[in-house]
């Protein structure tokens, strides 16, 4: 498929999704959520793919919703606002549904639903020279899409925090608070992000799904109904012929070639 406000290219068993509208800091327009979607799908769905980027074309990775359709937003309906929100909401779904590792390489500024897209991915390595907030507060906008994503990565007193006050965090403070795992230099992001992913990518499909799948699952469980899940998890896990194949290329020091259940 061809893409006019994203660029997708496969190197290797990693699949690199970049917000492609440099020109307007990568802001997150409708038509730019609807690629993602679509993108990640694909992805999702590619035996081919072990683990899938996120980043940014320039000096931003993204600067947030765009303006443009915010202010066509304001001047509709209700029922029409509630219509177009479903798509952001899908968007930041996506990383609940992925089966595959999705990292973010964060090049630059990640404000509002930029944050967002960092806060869903699984792992996410920044920039030195990143930055991250919630400004739209500022606007008269409570970011409402993107606080499930927020107070699951730093936590329910940080996110109202950031949410409230619209303050912008350093690399170094997303890195304090969990937000990001790893700061780069900044002419090093691309390697690290790709050294990265390319770890993740050539263990286990079977394996990182059924983890991923697992992480979920058990977020909003109680903990005792969440051991019990675990534990089934764990079944399926020592069943595959994964595991035999993993025990047995590590004992005879090679690669293991994944076969799944």
């Amino acid at each position: 498929m061809g893409y006019e406000q994203i660029a997708v290219e496969q190197r290797g068993r990693i699949a690199v999704i970049a917000l492609n509208r440099p020109e307007k800091r990568n802001s997150l327009s409708e038509q730019m959520s609807r690629e993602l979607i679509t993108a990640l799908k694909d992805a999702d769905r590619d035996d081919a793919v072990g683990a899938v980027v996120i980043t940014g074309k320039g000096k931003a990775f993204c600067a947030g919703g765009d303006l443009g359709d915010f202010s066509q937003m304001i001047s509709k309906t209700a029922p029409a606002i509630h219509r177009e929100g479903k798509e952001s909401t899908e968007l930041f779904k996506m990383g609940l549904h992925l089966s595959k590792p999705l990292i973010a390489g964060i090049n630059g500024p990640a404000m509002g639903g930029g944050l967002g897209l960092a806060a869903m991915c699984h792992l996410a390595v920044a920039s030195e020279n990143a930055q991250f907030g919630t400004p739209e507060i500022k606007m008269g906008i409570f970011p409402f899409v993107v606080f499930p994503l927020l107070i699951r990565a730093v936590g329910p007193r940080k996110a109202l925090a950031m949410a409230l006050t619209g303050e912008t965090l350093d690399a170094g403070q997303a890195l304090e608070l969990g937000l990001v795992h790893k700061v780069a230099p900044a002419g090093s992001l691309e390697e690290e992000v790709m050294s990265l992913a390319g770890q993740v990518a050539e263990y286990s499909p079977l394996v990182l799904r059924l983890g991923l799948n697992a992480f979920n699952t058990v977020m909003d469980m109680e903990f005792n109904k969440a051991m019990d899940y675990l534990n089934t998890i764990r079944v399926i896990d020592f069943m595959s012929q994964d595991l035999k194949e993993g025990a047995t290329a590590f004992l005879e020091k090679r690669r293991p070639l994944w076969k799944g259940m």
